[in-house]
């Protein structure tokens, strides 16, 4: 009992051990509440429960995304007041973390934002774009299997991701070098530093200026690229957006989207190494494929948490909860409820439901860019199956396969490794 209160008693937020391996924490945490009330913080309620986490993320009205990206790292910059904070949060939404990225955003100014970015998800869009995800990724992959192994987190899914939504932007050609070197040297969202946890916008800021450029001439000149599409789309009302809006629509598609999903191809390519009979599966019925990325962001998908802000007096689940306080959903808890799955820290292949998981988020606020990760995801793990015969661990770089040696990004947001470095033995002929 001791261990176990000296546990829930740590900050989950800027104690690195607990950022690296938080799944104890988590069952620690529900076991005494699905709710339950930070010891860390004072104004800090952690959702545990699959049920509390959805109804949670399902009810904008009650609850504001405005500190989705930062969470409770820092103090609100208003003291809370009235029975509608609304007004509050918008007075003051530059002086919150990241406050104007499309994950904080609220009511109109998210739903607009997010009529604007549906443009680039449209079918047509998305199969010329799955056309360039099948080349690069054989591209890629061959090169790999060639080489006998290879480096995965930046030697193939950073730069594999980015150029995926380089080319679904239309980022020009020259550019997208420069792309890839920015994002590879980035630190995750949520990482820890030395004055302590903080949201890095960084690469954005780098991006802006690209994006800029772009889309001014873009309005000024269209000529029917994607970029063009962007440039010229319109609110549901008719009313021409800022470039400055969607600039930041682009940069925060291009840094999120980039972000996640190489994470989750690194999650993936682990598990597989640590299940062979699995990569057997897949490899003699590649329709398995979905279920098996599906699985793994349940078990280890690379968003743990994401936050909202109470700004009505309200409940989650039968606790009130007052206006003002910070929720910490954990994604990565809700997602190994006992309640919800059945043997939840348990691989199923064939676990029923499993789109029901909330790696994505549920809501309005769902990651607008699930369906091109579960498609590129898919496309690459298809092509390292096919052009392999086993995929297993470095033991040179990580030791023994049963117990290797693996390092997280010290984040309180993501779940990604590293480096992951894996010997790829080629497929016979």
């Amino acid at each position: 009992m001791t261990e176990a209160l000296e546990l829930i008693d740590r900050d989950y937020l800027t104690d690195p051990a607990l950022l690296l391996d938080p799944y104890e924490f988590f069952r620690e945490l529900r076991e005494r509440g699905r709710v339950i009330a930070s010891r860390a913080r004072e104004d800090l309620l952690i959702v545990t429960g699959f049920q509390e986490a959805l109804d949670v993320l399902n009810n904008p009205k009650d609850f504001s995304s405005a500190i989705a990206p930062g969470g409770p790292v820092a103090p609100l910059p208003f003291v809370p007041e009235g029975d509608d904070l609304t007004p509050q949060i918008e007075a003051h939404r530059d002086q919150i973390i990241a406050g104007d990225l499309l994950v904080a955003l609220d009511d109109t100014r998210h739903a607009n934002a997010r009529a604007v970015l549906n443009r680039l998800f449209v079918p047509s869009r998305l199969k010329a774009n799955e056309a360039y995800i099948n080349e690069l990724a054989e591209t890629m992959v061959r090169d790999a299997v060639q080489s006998g192994g290879c480096e995965v987190i930046k030697g193939v899914a950073v730069p594999f991701v980015t150029l995926v939504i380089a080319d679904l932007l239309g980022v020009p050609s020259e550019d997208r070098e420069q792309f890839t070197n920015v994002i590879e040297n980035a630190p995750p969202p949520g990482s820890i530093q030395a004055e302590g946890a903080t949201t890095d916008v960084g690469p954005l800021e780098f991006m802006a200026g690209f994006f800029v450029r772009y889309l001014m001439e873009r309005r000024a000149a269209p000529n029917g690229d994607v970029l063009s599409d962007l440039a010229t789309a319109t609110y549901p009302d008719g009313t021409l957006p800022d470039v400055i809006e969607l600039v930041k629509l682009s940069t925060f598609l291009f840094g999120a989207g980039q972000d996640t999903s190489a994470k989750l191809l690194g999650n993936s390519m682990l598990y597989l190494t640590r299940m062979p009979d699995v990569q057997r599966q897949l490899r003699e019925d590649p329709s398995l494929i979905p279920a098996f990325i599906e699985e793994v962001l349940r078990l280890e998908g690379s968003s743990k948490v994401t936050f909202r802000l109470a700004r009505r007096d309200t409940n989650i689940g039968d606790l009130p909860v007052k206006a003002g306080t910070k929720v910490m959903i954990a994604l990565a808890a809700a997602n190994r409820d006992p309640a919800r799955w059945e043997n939840p820290d348990e691989f199923q292949l064939n676990r029923p439901k499993l789109r029901e998981q909330l790696a994505f988020g549920r809501g309005g606020h769902v990651c607008s860019g699930a369906p091109l990760a579960r498609v590129e995801i898919r496309i690459i793990l298809e092509k390292f199956l096919k052009l392999t015969s086993n995929i297993a661990i470095d033991e040179a770089e990580h030791g023994s396969p049963a117990d290797p040696a693996l390092e997280y990004e010290a984040s309180f947001i993501v779940r990604g490794l590293e480096k992951l470095n894996v010997k790829l033995t080629p497929a016979a002929n």
